[in-house]
């Protein structure tokens, strides 16, 4: 039986059929004027309560609670130093205390934060899971119900009345966020590079400090500018666990000086407001670029 064993037969593949992809459907030009329309109402909107603020911080109180107050007629500055000389309230003192007390909150609750949120997303130990179901019930509290029991907390610990017992509060209703926050940060961080800096001869706390820390800055940003905005802006916590004096209070607190009971001096009011606003559109500018990434990273990785 003979075999014919000839040359083989060069088998081509078959013809790939490309995918068809759904075109993309143009935006017809009325639909994108409603749209943009919309968006620019939606801005005007919301940039209108800032923009009257700024007004009536150039008028005198006499002229603030127009309904239509000029935009050019008696206008000045007549507000801005009555409030920065001391003149109406002890403004220079609140804004000390505003700065020494978000500064020391936002350096505190990142720290503790980092550190907490680093070891839930690296090192498996018993209870972590209830640890993590425990920040987000924190979080669920309206800050009112915890007045009391932080009140006595503090009391006992003598901190009552101090900017360091405050600090703490703040700390203990930002660091439950931002723990979240930067957990799910560290998560999509390789666990590879924790392992060649201990191959490299870098301690635990090394490799968190010099090769994790530089890369997850979004993070930190966006718990950062919390932090910040928490402890700069509060008040229910500050009126609470301050003395009544003008040297310990907050700008937050502080504002209230300028509308009680039977006076109100709303163009003070709004020169103050806008002095206190600068430093957190400040802060806001610093961070911006690393929120988008810092905000989505934290939220999809868990």
């Amino acid at each position: 039986m003979s075999l014919d064993v000839g040359t083989p037969r060069s088998e081509t593949a078959p013809p790939v059929t490309p995918v068809r992809t759904a075109p993309r459907r143009s935006r017809s030009r009325l639909a994108s004027i409603g749209l943009h329309g919309a968006l620019g109402l939606a801005s005007l909107i919301a940039v209108f309560p800032v923009f009257w603020v700024v007004v009536v911080s150039f008028k005198p109180n006499s002229k603030a609670i127009e309904a239509t107050p000029s935009l050019v007629d008696e206008s000045s500055l007549d507000n801005y130093r009555d409030v920065l000389s001391g003149a109406k309230g002890a403004f220079l003192t609140w804004f000390g205390n505003s700065v020494l007390i978000a500064g020391l909150t936002t350096v505190l609750a990142v720290l503790l934060a980092a550190s907490t949120a680093y070891a839930l997303s690296r090192f498996r130990f018993p209870g972590r899971h209830w640890l993590l179901l425990s920040f987000l019930v924190v979080q669920m509290f309206p800050f009112a119900v915890l007045i009391v029991p932080l009140y006595n907390i503090l009391l006992n610990m003598g901190l009552q009345g101090s900017a360091l017992g405050l600090v703490l509060v703040y700390c203990s209703t930002a660091i439950p966020f931002c723990t979240y926050m930067l957990k799910g940060y560290f998560d999509g961080i390789p666990a590879d590079i924790d392992e060649a800096g201990r191959v490299d001869g870098l301690s635990p706390f090394g490799v968190f400090w010099r090769l994790v820390l530089p890369l997850a800055r979004p993070g930190l940003a966006v718990t950062a500018f919390y932090s910040f905005i928490v402890a700069w802006s509060e008040v229910a916590f500050a009126s609470a666990f301050l003395s009544a004096s003008d040297e310990s209070k907050t700008l937050a607190v502080g504002l209230q000086v300028f509308v009680q009971q039977n006076r109100a001096e709303w163009g003070h009011l709004a020169a103050a407001s806008v002095l206190v606003a600068i430093p957190a559109v400040a802060v806001f500018y610093a961070v911006q670029r690393f929120l988008v990434s810092g905000l989505s990273a934290g939220s999809v990785k868990g």
